[in-house]
């Protein structure tokens, strides 16, 4: 498995755990009878985000922005072990992209500002690089 390869199965292994570190509260804050049945908001008084503590909302909203950011990530690391262009240079942007999505989640639920947003960008600019590296790997081939 090529380490890009590697990184992602991490990554998807801490959305289990940013799922954990988010339900677990979430539950107890708002009790089975909202978290197990249908998320209706007229039937709940609002969305579920609102209702829970500030830490809580923190926790879900890293939990999808890493959703949203492992698309991105898994398109380039399929796109460069796919296309053979895996380097140590896209290696290490897989290892960045990781590390700032682990410390993006207590960046995030401490309010950390403006380091989360910095955080973010690191994260994001090394799955960029993994894709401009991919593309120029085989444009120069």
């Amino acid at each position: 498995m090529t380490t890009e390869l590697t990184v992602l199965t991490l990554a998807g292994l801490l959305q289990v755990l940013q799922f954990a570190a988010m339900s677990i509260p979430a539950n107890l804050e708002l009790g089975p009878g909202k978290t197990m049945g249908p998320r209706d908001r007229a039937r709940l008084g609002g969305a579920l985000e609102d209702q829970v503590s500030v830490g809580t909302a923190r926790l879900y909203r890293a939990l999808n922005n890493h959703f949203e950011g492992l698309i991105l990530f898994t398109l380039a690391v399929v796109v460069v072990t796919l296309g053979g262009a895996a380097s140590p240079l896209t290696a290490a942007c897989a290892w960045i992209y990781l590390i700032a999505r682990v410390a993006y989640v207590p960046a995030y639920w401490l309010g950390l500002t403006p380091w989360r947003s910095i955080i973010w960008v690191v994260g994001f600019a090394a799955t960029v690089v993994m894709l401009l590296a991919a593309l120029f790997s085989k444009a120069g081939a």
